[in-house]
């Protein structure tokens, strides 16, 4: 263990976070470059959290770690997840993006039953939370779904001009948007997805 794997933990973990906590700081614009230095580490009180964590996970096992749990908790330092809850939020994580696809079916499915048109998933009536995001907000869906949606149709602009809630709903919004550049998946294959669920659904 050297102090160059412990502080890339913390270089790592100070990108990701600054990029879902901050309306400015994009990961993939900066290079996951921050402004962090050895000295912030070695005076950083959580240091030898980093160096666990350095030690358990590689460098592109610890960014999904990170992400895993940004988009599951809050998280006001590194000890809120180097214990049992942050390795449960990082095998859920683990478990979703795995079976990305069939996930992402089985939630198109489900929400094209929960729904009398398709349309619905995400109307906003009265200012109020559509379908989709109500589902995604009781875990009955994956946010990754609700990522790809939009990524595929854009509704996000929609939303945030009609729903009124401007105390949870901007937190929502900026989880999605934040998140999504770290999904890796086939477009054209989830379009299509999509396209021969309405069908069917039709």
């Amino acid at each position: 263990m050297t102090e160059t794997t412990g502080f890339e933990a913390y270089a790592l973990y100070q990108s990701i976070k600054l990029h879902f906590t901050s309306d400015t700081y994009n990961f993939f614009r900066y290079n996951g470059k921050t402004n962090v230095s050895k000295d912030n580490f070695a005076n950083n009180k959580a240091k030898y959290s980093f160096y666990k964590l350095s030690r358990k996970y590689n460098i592109d096992e610890l960014r999904s770690f990170y992400i895993a749990n940004f988009l599951e908790t809050n998280v006001n330092w590194v000890g809120d997840i180097s214990g049992i809850e942050g390795e449960e939020n990082y095998k859920k994580w683990q478990k979703r993006n795995q079976s990305l696809t069939y996930r992402f079916e089985q939630d198109i499915i489900g929400l094209l039953n929960a729904t009398q048109s398709p349309n619905e998933m995400l109307m906003v009536n009265d200012g109020q939370y559509p379908v989709l995001l109500k589902e995604m907000a009781q875990n009955t869906i994956s946010i990754e779904t609700v990522c790809i949606l939009n990524d595929i149709m854009n509704f996000l602009p929609m939303w945030s001009k009609k729903i009124t809630d401007d105390v949870v709903w901007p937190t929502y919004k900026r989880k999605i948007e934040k998140y999504t550049p770290f999904i890796v998946y086939d477009k054209e294959k989830f379009k299509e997805i999509l396209k021969e669920s309405l069908k069917e659904y039709a």
